[in-house]
């Protein structure tokens, strides 16, 4: 039975130098032909993967020039003969060539069903697919990376490789269970015992360096706190390297929080510059003195700003005790001036204006929150439904495990249930309501 043939745009909307529509399916070759046309080119001698000059028939005596490439099954993304036309770009032209496509019998593509079909097709397994979504999404350089290893394919090969330990085994008890006279059950269950702990030995190497490295797709979060006027929105501004943030000289001059974000060594840093927090009477400061608050409890690190210039106020006090149990980089703002402060335990000296050690408080704030270097090397998932299938995996087999092998039969169907859960990472277990879900956080096109 034939698939039916897809079409989408699978260029952003919008004016560009060029937009591309695909269409995939046993039929896509045969639509081009009924509005494509290019010199003495036909369906017998098209070369795959060759790009053609031509025109394309929007309708009568209505044309536009441009490219097509042809990609023949199975060498193409979906596995299924694609067509793609290289258009000018502009909403309205791409609009109307999918809707000459539409007339010659092709069909809407649904969210994410070219990706889906190279799945189903055993182009890409599951864990690519999610990994090309995050490639996609991806808003800081360790993020893209991670995505990009996995689209590598190293998180199928290390699971394939747990599950193929684990068909070992299972093949193993099953000669154990039709000829236990011949078996020598002591020494099968020893064998068993050390490649199951070496299997959890790697899975939870992947669930650490990923817990650790969660702040590749979220980023850190950082609350800069402090009196009214003590120079907060200017360390903002120093970091972000832009002026966001107003700075004046009047109290209560940001009375909203304000959210921006850069990357620093690959790492995303979530910026929260807060609302000076101190008594006010006005309504519209108090609003956001409350806002401050809420932020501070979500915050992975909070920057104290302190003015150096100046002794320790009755308002920083009031603040300090507030951050008490909360993860706080003291940040002693104004070096150009006389310090007139106190010395904190857990401090960094800088100069918002004149942009004085700005660097080595961002390497501060990493550190922190991070702790120890992330090697941005390993093998890194930020895929929250994978690394909880690895955490359930983890847990199965610390109880299979646990209970020191009393029956080989139970052990055979235990083993079996985790190849199963590991099989949903890469897609060759999983059922097809979680795959269509997967898919269906595609965009149109992909």
């Amino acid at each position: 039975m034939k698939n039916k043939t897809i079409v989408s745009i699978s260029t952003p909307l919008g004016k560009g130098a060029v937009a591309i529509v695909r269409m995939s399916g046993d039929e896509s070759l045969k639509i081009a032909f009924k509005f494509f046309s290019a010199k003495n080119l036909n369906a017998e001698n098209i070369q795959p993967r060759m790009m053609y000059f031509g025109k394309l028939k929007l309708e009568e005596n209505v044309f536009e020039e441009c490219l097509m490439v042809f990609f023949k099954t199975p060498f193409s993304y979906t596995g299924e003969d694609i067509v793609e036309f290289q258009i000018h770009g502009g909403t309205l032209l791409a609009q109307k060539v999918v809707e000459v496509c539409l007339k010659n019998g092709a069909c809407m593509a649904e969210a994410g069903e070219f990706s889906k079909r190279a799945f189903l097709n055993g182009k890409i397994t599951l864990d690519k697919a999610e990994a090309i979504i995050g490639e996609i999404n991806a808003e800081a350089e360790s993020e893209l990376k991670s995505s990009l290893q996995i689209t590598n394919g190293r998180l199928a090969e290390a699971i394939l490789t747990e599950q193929e330990k684990l068909k070992t085994l299972l093949a193993e008890i099953e000669v154990g269970l039709d000829y236990p006279e011949e078996t020598e059950e002591t020494k099968l269950k020893s064998n068993i015992k050390n490649v199951l702990t070496d299997i959890e030995k790697n899975i939870d190497n992947i669930i650490k360096q990923s817990e650790s490295a969660k702040y590749f797709k979220s980023g850190i979060n950082v609350a800069l706190v402090g009196k009214t006027n003590v120079g907060k929105s200017s360390v903002m501004n120093a970091l972000l390297g832009q002026d966001r943030a107003i700075v004046t000289d009047i109290q209560g001059t940001t009375r909203d929080n304000i959210t921006e974000s850069f990357s620093h060594n690959g790492i995303k840093i979530n910026l929260v510059d807060t609302a000076g927090i101190r008594e006010t009477e006005d309504v519209v400061e108090s609003v956001g003195i409350e806002k401050s608050k809420t932020v501070l409890k979500s915050a992975d690190i909070i920057l104290f700003v302190l003015d150096g210039s100046e002794k320790l106020s009755q308002e920083d006090k009031e603040i300090k005790k507030m951050l008490t149990g909360k993860k706080c980089l003291y940040v002693i703002n104004k070096t150009d001036k006389k310090r007139e402060i106190e010395d904190f335990e857990n401090e960094i000296e800088i100069s918002a204006l004149k942009n004085q050690n700005i660097d080595n408080l961002k390497n501060r704030i990493c550190e922190m929150v991070i702790g120890e270097e992330i090697d941005q090397n390993a093998l890194v998932l930020t895929n929250e439904r994978q690394i909880q299938i690895l955490k359930n995996a983890k847990s199965n087999l610390e109880n299979i495990l646990a209970e020191n092998f009393l029956s080989l039969d139970i052990l055979s169907t235990s083993l079996k249930a985790l190849w199963q859960l590991l099989g949903k990472i890469t897609g060759n277990t999983e059922n097809e309501d979680i795959i269509d879900l997967i898919f269906s956080k595609f965009c149109l096109g992909k």
